[in-house]
Formats: structure tokens, sequence, C-alpha cells
């Protein structure tokens, strides 16, 4: 446990600012920012502790953000709850590997990850589908496999994942992006919550931090939301330039956890 120094309050606090303002704004790959945040701004020496917490923190903040989804019904449970399932089993095997992995080694990953996430944000989202889509037995078919790797990868890399979640629930059931980003916070709020359980039995997690991440994220959502009426007519050049900044924060954190600087 880190002691909670003025300094560290006050930078776990902003990181959940910058955090969820990203999050309200450009949607997935925001919190892939969270573990970075930890190790380079806020001071968290353990690669493993800084990539639990922040899932901690990745789980909190979307079981929050869902109940407005929820309560507005974009939500497709049945679809949801089936990619969920999958990816949970997912989760937990990829958390397992990742926390037998040395630290150094796993930000290389975590680095080629990052910039795989920062390329997909160049990608113009999609808007077609059916709001109307059930789940069938076809759909169970593929949801199941799809979910399972990428509830891998999000326990694996400890990052929301809803990157990976929304196109995967797009391309299994068709539904359009609307309804598959509000039901990626079901699959977000499941991965995170089982990542972050694994690495808490290991000690990996920091629930005082996670706290202070998920306080700052609620008050980086209320910026966030402002931002998108001011940005409303710039919002696809903002996210070509958020999906630099990863990239280079990719490249720098392979830089360090490979001793080149």
């Amino acid at each position: 446990m880190i002691e909670l120094t003025p300094h560290i309050l006050l930078t776990a606090a902003l990181s959940g600012v910058v955090i969820g303002t990203f999050l309200t704004v450009f949607g997935g790959g925001g919190s892939v920012l969270a573990a970075p945040l930890l190790l380079y701004f806020v001071g968290v020496t353990d690669p493993h502790l800084a990539i639990g917490t922040s899932a901690a923190g990745v789980a909190a903040t979307a079981m929050i953000n869902l109940f407005g989804h929820w309560w507005n019904g974009r939500i497709k449970w049945p679809c949801a709850l089936v990619f969920g399932a999958a990816g949970l089993v997912g989760s937990i095997i990829g958390s397992t590997i990742a926390k037998l992995i040395d630290g150094h080694s796993l930000l290389v990953a975590f680095s080629i990850a990052m910039a795989a996430i920062g390329l997909s944000m160049f990608r113009k989202p999609a808007s077609e589908g059916d709001p109307n889509v059930h789940i069938t037995w076809q759909f169970t078919a593929k949801l199941l496999p799809v979910g399972l790797l990428v509830g891998f990868a999000a326990g694996f890399f400890g990052i929301g994942g809803g990157f990976l979640i929304v196109p995967g629930l797009m391309l299994a059931t068709g539904m359009p992006i609307t309804a598959a980003a509000a039901s990626s916070l079901v699959s977000v709020a499941i991965f995170g919550t089982a990542t972050a359980g694994n690495y808490a039995l290991a000690g990996w997690v920091d629930f005082r931090l996670t706290g202070l991440l998920v306080v700052g994220g609620f008050i980086g959502g209320l910026i966030g939301n402002r931002l998108i009426g001011l940005l409303a007519n710039r919002l696809s050049l903002g996210r070509k330039l958020f999906a630099a900044l990863i990239i280079v924060v990719a490249v720098y954190i392979a830089l360090r956890a490979l001793h080149i600087i």
C-alpha cells in the first residue's frame, strides 16, 4: 500500500477526471489511460498494482454509467448478458495468466494493446444496424466465442475492453452502435470486476486509489457532457487527436518498460 500523501490524493483524483472526461466524450479507449496515469502521474511503482487498481476503477465507473442507459432502455440485456457471461470466463483466465507475467513484460504487451486501441479509433464508427434485435440461438452461437476472446483480452490487459466489446456485439448480433455502446457497459462492469477480484486475491488492488479514480471520473463525466455540446462539430477531429495521444502514450510505456528511456 502506498502512503496517501496530498500529492497522491490530488493526482489520483485528477487522473479520474481525465479518464471520465475522455470516456464521456469519446467512448471506447478512454479507460486504457487509467493504468498509465497511475504509473507515471500518480507514482504507483508496481505494474500489477496499477493494472489491478485501474480494473476496479473501470468496473465501478461502468456500473455507475450503466444505470442511465438502463433507465433509458438502451441496453439489449439478453445479448449483453450472454456476451458478458462468456467474457467472465475469459477475463478470469486472462487476468490469471497476466499475474504470472513479469511486470515489465506485461507493460510491453499493454503498450501493444494501447497502440491497437489508438489505431482502431481512427476507424469511422458504423451507424447501421437493427435497433429491434432480439437474442436467438444463432446470435448466441456467435456471442459466446467472441465474448470469451474479448473477455480474455480485457482480463489480460486490465482494460475495460469497450473498443472490442462494441464491435463484437455489432458483429455477432447486428445491433446498431448506440445499443452496442450502451450494452457494452454490462460486459465492462463484469470483466473489470472479475479482473480486479483476481488481482485483489494477490493484494494488487488499492481500493483507496480506486475510490479517488471513481470520484474524479464522476466529475470528469460532468465535464465531458458539457464538452460534447461545445465540440459537437469537431468530435471526429477530437477523436483522432485522442487516438494519437493513446499511441504516443503506448510508445512511451514501451520505451520505459524496455529501459530505453
